[in-house]
């Protein structure tokens, strides 16, 4: 019943998620509950030169959320903060073959996740606030 509900992809990162963990020296981070199931989602990134260079997770929730978690922090690595700040729930739900739509909540919680960290991290680093607004110039 499982594979009818769930794309393989999605499977293959419940199964083995990618960046599980925390960075002890994470330049930004953010802790979110899902207000529908109440899942709840860390996220650690550590950004280098207006990149973010590595992105970790650790998720209290149901597969598709851990999935949501794996992927996401895979799609934002490498990524400029405005890349990264781009990043849209469909975009992680695409990314993983989809979701049911009792699920789609699970991939929003990792975008927002995502999100918050970095708007975070511009509200204490004007610098990158400014290199942000002209990469997106």
């Amino acid at each position: 019943m499982v594979q009818n509900l769930y794309s393989e992809l999605v499977i293959e990162h419940f199964q083995h998620p990618r960046n599980v963990g925390t960075i002890s020296d994470a330049d930004a981070s953010a802790m979110m509950e899902s207000p529908v199931c109440g899942d709840l989602m860390e996220i650690y990134l550590k950004i280098q030169g207006g990149r973010v260079e590595d992105a970790k997770f650790r998720t209290f929730g149901c597969g598709a959320a851990i999935a949501s978690s794996s992927m996401a922090t895979e799609m934002v690595k490498g990524k400029t903060l405005a890349e990264a700040l781009a990043l849209t729930d469909e975009q992680v739900a695409e990314a993983l073959g989809g979701l049911p739509p009792q699920k789609m909540h699970c991939s929003n919680l990792a975008a927002s996740t995502i999100h918050r960290a970095l708007e975070a991290y511009l509200e204490t680093h004007p610098e990158a606030r400014e290199q942000n607004k002209e990469r997106t110039r």
